[in-house]
């Protein structure tokens, strides 16, 4: 594996060299040329199985495969991590062996690129009330309906699409299918594409569908399309560390190297203790990222049942992506104002984490959902003190007594959607946290294991102190009347 990563690693330095000194750096859109070199070295293979020509989809090489990509562009890493969590993982489980043998040589043999399709215009975060049909027809399925957000908009071979199928009186079912489509379907077609923010490399628009495909392509789940859902979701969550690992060390390297240069007050910039401070957080930052990728080595794994995993899938992907985007907000505070060109990495690293706290569901929501996990977990058997129930939980036993004083309180079951959210930020870094402890355990530099639990305590106590003491404001209505400043003024 190590001559693997490190012959991608010095392909995509110098492909990424010359692409910046071109024309291409500042190109909206997917390049294929500059794509399909980078899967000359045939990075994909990591995510298909060995019977197939793959690397075996070991998720200890997928994690660095998508770290090399990330230190060198975070949009890369995220085109990859699309093609391997949302379309090759779940074909290899859930798709006929048939479907499979054709689709798998293409990805390793003629640069093929594929995604998926859940958002709809009105159901975002609401996708389990999606308006995609899939009707059963003599010929196979119709699927018909609208799509957008769908990275690779334009460009994927295959696409992934999620619907619903029909009833006899013409309803959407509840359940969610699945259904491996590519080119030669036709039946869609894209009729905008979006000026994104960031993430320039990868193109997103609206999609109308109306394809007929055969019945073999329509995945077969183990139980319902909406477990397999989770499954594939949760999976791709606990993924996450892999394309946030070679970002933050790319963001913290920067960052020394600059504050190591940078002299002010005629003295280097790394010698201030707030310089210290913010480059101490973005180290416990990669120290925590390094901790999920080892527990995802295993958690993620193919053959692993991922729909249950919500608490660990959640923590991970709202935690490291809310590090992601902090990182990006000191490297841009530590270099100043030559940060802020679009052509700077550390500028464009500020808009391009952006989005990784929103798709893949939204940190705010994840954040509720792992409050609801805890909470349930307490009723179900019927502990109301937060301390003792996380210490005899498998995935924050070693950690609770780090924090035994600010947990050690009655959590009340009915809180407020506010409250729930605010304790998932706490609840998701003790997970965290839990995962740094058995990195050490492992033989992970203890130096840097130490820091990052000492920031991490730091922040839920925080979090937990600001849980303790939100009060029930809300908005006021009409908020202009009686608010103008001017009138306060005396004549």
């Amino acid at each position: 594996m190590s001559e693997f990563i490190s012959r991608l690693s010095d392909r995509l330095r110098v492909l990424f060299e010359h692409r910046e000194t071109s024309s291409h750096a500042a190109q909206h859109g997917l390049d294929r040329t500059f794509t399909n070199r980078v899967l000359e070295s045939q990075p994909l293979s990591v995510f298909i199985p060995e019977r197939f020509g793959g690397r075996g989809q070991h998720v200890q090489e997928c994690l660095s495969m998508l770290e090399a990509c990330s230190y060198e562009s975070l949009p890369l890493s995220l085109v990859m991590g699309i093609n391997g969590a949302l379309f090759l993982q779940p074909l290899s489980k859930y798709g006929l062996e048939s479907v499979q043998a054709e689709v798998f040589p293409r990805f390793l043999h003629e640069n093929a690129l594929g995604g998926l399709m859940i958002t709809e215009p009105g159901f975002g975060s609401d996708a389990l009330q999606m308006q995609t049909s899939a009707e059963k027809t003599a010929a196979g399925y119709h699927i018909r309906g609208t799509k957008h957000w769908g990275g690779l908009t334009g460009h994927a071979d295959y696409w992934l699409l999620t619907a619903r199928g029909m009833t006899p009186k013409g309803d959407l079912e509840r359940n969610i299918s699945f259904f491996a489509w590519d080119r030669s379907f036709g039946g869609i077609d894209v009729e905008e594409y979006y000026d994104s923010l960031g993430l320039h490399m990868i193109p997103y628009g609206l999609n109308r569908i109306d394809a007929l495909l055969p019945e073999e392509r329509k995945l077969e789940p183990a139980t319902t399309g909406v477990r397999m859902l989770l499954d594939l979701l949760h999976r791709s969550r606990l993924q996450f560390p892999g394309m946030a690992m070679g970002y933050l060390r790319r963001l913290l390297d920067e960052a020394v190297a600059h504050c190591k240069d940078r002299t002010v007050g005629g003295r280097p910039l790394f010698s201030y203790d707030q310089v210290q401070q913010r480059l101490a957080r973005m180290q416990a930052a990669f120290t925590a990222c390094s901790g999920m990728c080892a527990f995802s080595s295993h958690a993620a794994a193919v053959d692993n049942d991922c729909s249950g995993d919500a608490l660990p899938a959640n923590a991970i992907k709202t935690v490291v992506t809310d590090m992601m985007q902090s990182a990006a907000q000191s490297l841009l505070q530590l270099v100043g104002a030559k940060g802020y060109r679009l052509d700077h990495i550390a500028g464009s690293s500020v808009i391009d984490s952006r989005p990784f706290q929103i798709f893949e569901g939204s940190n705010d929501i994840l954040y509720q959902q792992i409050s609801e996990a805890v909470l349930k977990g307490m009723g179900r058997v019927r502990e109301t003190n937060l301390y003792r129930y996380l210490a005899d939980l498998k995935l924050t036993s070693r950690v609770a007594d780090y924090l035994k004083t600010p947990l050690s309180f009655t959590l009340e079951t009915d809180l407020p959607q506010r409250k729930t959210v605010e304790l998932g930020k706490a609840l998701g870094r003790i997970v965290s946290m839990d995962m740094v402890l058995q990195l050490g355990d492992q033989g992970f530099r203890k130096e840097l294991i130490d820091n990052c639990i000492a920031v991490m305590k730091s922040d839920v106590e925080a979090i937990l102190h600001r849980f303790a003491s939100m009060t029930d404001t809300q908005v006021v209505e009409d908020y202009r009347e009686g608010a103008v400043w001017q009138d306060t003024l005396q004549t």
